[in-house]
């Protein structure tokens, strides 16, 4: 019989995983931090795998993350990495990742950074935002840059459908939310692919 794999860092269901990424991204940008923390939640679930107790935290951490980087232009960007930290701390206290949690959350932040000045500004390309995921990628599952750099890829195409979802008014029924979430499956189909074989 087919056992379908617990879900992890190097297991995860990207389906179900760019789904609940398009909620939290939809949630962050109508401020509806209720959905968010109900998207972080499951993504932290099927992404890492962790405890009930570890889930509820790391998701918590994200949430607070979020709140502090969410405000433009005085967002707390320290307030942002102290909590996605926090988040790191769990997720290497797991034991299935090895990382620093302070190095995970200054590569995590800074593709915020990357992206807010790409979305906002117009002063930072999709290659450099692509860079700085690929970044994050290689350093959070200890693979070669190179194998992650289509889901980074990806990743930025969807954040370029949202920015657009977000210019044309936010509306939950815009068919943009669709075409986002085939690129974070596509994103997270290439991410898992690249880090599945990876021995642990």
């Amino acid at each position: 019989m087919h056992r379908t794999p617990r879900p992890g860092p190097r297991t995860f269901d990207p389906v179900r995983l760019g789904g609940l990424e398009t909620d939290a991204w939809a949630g962050y940008y109508r401020h509806e931090w209720g959905k968010c923390l109900r998207a972080f939640v499951g993504m932290v679930s099927v992404g890492f795998g962790m405890s009930r107790r570890r889930t509820l935290a790391g998701a918590w951490c994200v949430l607070r993350a979020n709140q502090a980087w969410a405000p433009y232009p005085d967002n707390d960007p320290d307030s942002a990495r102290e909590y996605m930290r926090r988040f790191y701390a769990l997720v290497s206290a797991d034991g299935v990742l090895v990382l620093d949690p302070t190095r995970a959350s200054q590569l995590e932040v800074e593709w915020w950074r990357l992206h807010r000045l790409h979305q906002r500004e117009d002063a930072a390309s999709s290659e450099v935002l692509v860079e700085s995921l690929v970044a994050l990628y290689s350093y959070v599952y200890s693979v070669p840059g190179a194998s992650v750099q289509p889901a980074a890829e990806h990743r930025v195409a969807a954040m370029d459908l949202s920015d657009e979802w977000v210019e044309a008014g936010t509306r939950a029924d815009d068919p943009l939310l669709r075409r986002e979430r085939l690129e974070l499956v596509a994103a997270y189909t290439e991410l898992r692919r690249a880090v599945e074989l990876v021995p642990n």
